[in-house]
């Protein structure tokens, strides 16, 4: 299946989804490695495994997946030759209980899922193993009871260490050496018994300077009295290291002469695990397995994307009395989610997971899925956003075959409206007779009249509220829509003798091209007036602040900062003069000598009242300051 397709599709998302009820990373790896099979026996399968799943979850069965983890580094460990240590062999020990357990659960399911309880015959039991595990490994530790040897060395090994213990105690407890001893305990320092010495008297303790404390007050010896004890020690500790050794390489022996055993194993429970994961999925998703055929006839009832919660479901049929659709409606109406939709629904039916939709509904496989979703431009290349779709587009015709799903959002559009139109038509014929099921999107109403009168074509529209302008998200098949884009015009405000004369051009092209009144042009001389110079506004100019597109009024003029002060919606802000744009100079606005005062003084008085009433205290103050003048 294209990468593109799955990517457009968001079909990976859909995995990591599925993937998030897996118990172990044996499944999510097996999910990683899932494909769309193009093989309608083996999606059949596939479906089938999930529906048995599905059967015992809903007949509240668990499989039991306790102790399985992901062994498959340690088995790659055993094939490079190394031994297993003892927290491997505890995991290996675990995995193989787990995959005992599952066998035995599975064997009386035969009922609700036969193909599932056949697959556990295929588990090999290797509790001799686990047990061998079991009694030489515990608290991830070689156990003595091991090996005899083992037992005997560590029976040593605990009488040796007793004799050491029972010499310090005996040196801790010799008043000669108290004036010696900074601390009275043992302290093993580097697998060494010691005795915490004052450093000052370091040379009065016959010993060895194991360690010596951060602030070197303290130095650590080991006394020459345990010398002997502490060699025996030693040499007991290298043989216990060579026992052990022994036996995790017995250990591991064991597992490797079965590996291709534990292997299966592997692959079985990592089936499970996939499979009780897309059962999980299609219980909470409430799904289904839809009927197949590999013939092209698909119809969905009530499907939902996957990836949108609450979604309005979908109605849908193609394959049957006609092979191509072509949906048309108004910009975010839902025209790109029913390609999605389709597009998804049957890549996760090719999968093996089940649908959200009611029963009845049938998917189609197909070999190939191809889409043209989106801007697919590239900087590296230099395409241009229309280059790009047509690059797409031939790719898809060469490949196309009559097993093929084409899902198309605006075709032919990024170019020249006739021209992309024609081209639209062209590529939708071709690839009609190429026997492909083809669903596509357009606002181009020639490639509806196309559609509306070939026998094998087939339109479809999405509804639309007009009087609240919200998109119903529902797919009408067999209707014509428009993109509404008059109505949407209407209702944002577009005057009626504007929105009635696009009607008539749309109808007849029958434009009009009188001229406008002499009265209604600048004249040039006007323009050249202010030709090259840069304007100063004056106090009471209306202008536009450009930020707000809104008017204000200048109260005063450009300060050193190129700042000028506006009045604006009853307050007066500071706006750099390049965010500004004159409307009507104040010299045609007020009559000559009109004290331009007033039109601020007045809203001045009423803000300052204003402020004081609510308690300002800068009002106040300036208040009286105006009164001790």
């Amino acid at each position: 299946m294209d990468n593109t397709t799955l990517e457009k599709l968001h079909y990976y998302e859909l995995k990591e989804i599925v993937k998030g009820y897996c118990v172990s990373g044996l499944g999510k790896a097996l999910l990683d490695k899932l494909e769309p099979s193009t093989n309608i026996k083996v999606v059949s399968r596939r479906l089938d495994e999930t529906s048995e799943g599905r059967a015992l979850l809903d007949a509240s069965y668990h499989i039991p997946f306790d102790g399985i983890f992901n062994v498959i580094p340690l088995i790659e460990k055993m094939e490079k030759g190394a031994s297993l240590a003892p927290e491997d062999l505890s995991m290996i020990e675990n995995f193989l209980r787990g995959c005992r357990k599952l066998k035995l659960f599975m064997k009386d399911k035969e009922g609700y899922a036969p193909t599932l309880s056949a697959y556990s015959l295929n588990i090999t039991d290797l509790s001799y193993i686990e047990e061998e595990i079991n009694i030489s490994i515990s608290g991830n530790r070689i156990d003595s009871s091991a090996s005899k040897e083992l037992k005997k060395i560590r029976k040593h090994i605990d009488i040796c260490e007793g004799q050491i213990k029972g010499k310090l105690e005996k040196f801790l407890k010799n008043p000669t050496n108290k004036d010696y001893i900074q601390e009275f305990f043992i302290s093993q320092r580097n697998g060494k018994y010691t005795i915490p010495i004052k450093a000052a008297f370091k040379n009065q303790v016959q010993g060895e300077v194991i360690e010596t404390s951060l602030k070197g007050s303290t130095v650590f010896i080991e006394p020459n009295v345990i010398a002997k004890y502490t060699s025996e020690l030693a040499t007991l500790k290298i043989e216990e290291a060579m026992e052990e050794y022994k036996i995790l390489a017995t250990l591991t022996e064991m597992l490797y002469e079965r590996i291709k055993e534990i292997k299966m194993n592997i692959d079985v429970i990592s089936e499970y695990d996939m499979i009780w994961a897309k059962a999980r999925y299609s219980s909470d998703i409430e799904g289904i397995k839809p009927k197949l055929n590999e013939y092209g006839y698909i119809k969905i009832i009530k499907g939902s994307y996957p990836l949108i919660k609450n979604g309005v479901p979908l109605d849908f049929e193609i394959g049957k009395d006609y092979r191509s659709l072509i949906i048309t409606g108004p910009n975010a109406g839902g025209k790109t989610i029913v390609l999605k939709t389709l597009g998804m629904l049957t890549l996760a039916t090719q999968s093996g997971f089940h649908i959200k939709a009611k029963e009845g509904t049938e998917i189609s496989i197909f070999n190939n899925i191809f889409v043209d979703i989106g801007d697919n431009q590239s900087i590296e290349n230099a395409l241009s956003t229309f280059s790009s779709h047509v690059k797409n587009l031939a790719y898809i015709i060469k490949e196309s075959t009559k097993s093929t799903l084409l899902l198309f959002d605006e075709i032919g559009s990024g170019t020249e409206p006739n021209e992309g139109a024609a081209l639209a038509i062209s590529i939708l014929e071709e690839l009609y007779h190429k026997g492909c099921i083809t669903v596509s999107t357009t606002h181009y109403g020639e490639i509806k009249n196309f559609s509306e009168q070939h026998p094998d074509f087939e339109n479809a529209a999405m509804e639309f509220r007009k009087d609240t302008l919200e998109p119903l998200y529902k797919l009408n098949i067999g209707k014509t829509g428009d993109s509404n884009a008059l109505y949407i015009s209407k209702k944002m405000g577009i005057s009626d003798n504007i929105i009635e004369r696009a009607r008539r051009y749309i109808e007849n092209k029958d434009y009009n091209y009188e001229l406008v009144r002499d009265s209604k042009v600048n004249k040039k001389k006007d323009i050249e007036e202010d030709k090259g110079e840069i304007y100063e506004f004056v106090i009471g100019d209306k202008v536009l602040w450009v930020d707000k597109n809104e008017s204000a009024i200048v109260y005063k003029e450009k300060d050193i900062y190129n700042n000028i002060t506006i009045l604006f919606n009853k307050e007066f802000v500071n706006v750099n003069y390049t965010r500004l744009k004159l409307e009507i100079k104040a010299s045609e606005l007020y009559p000559e000598g009109y004290d331009l005062n007033q039109l601020f003084v007045n809203f001045k008085e009423r803000k300052l009242e204003r402020d004081i009433e609510r308690g300002s205290k800068k009002a106040l103050k300036k208040l009286k300051k105006n009164h001790l003048k």
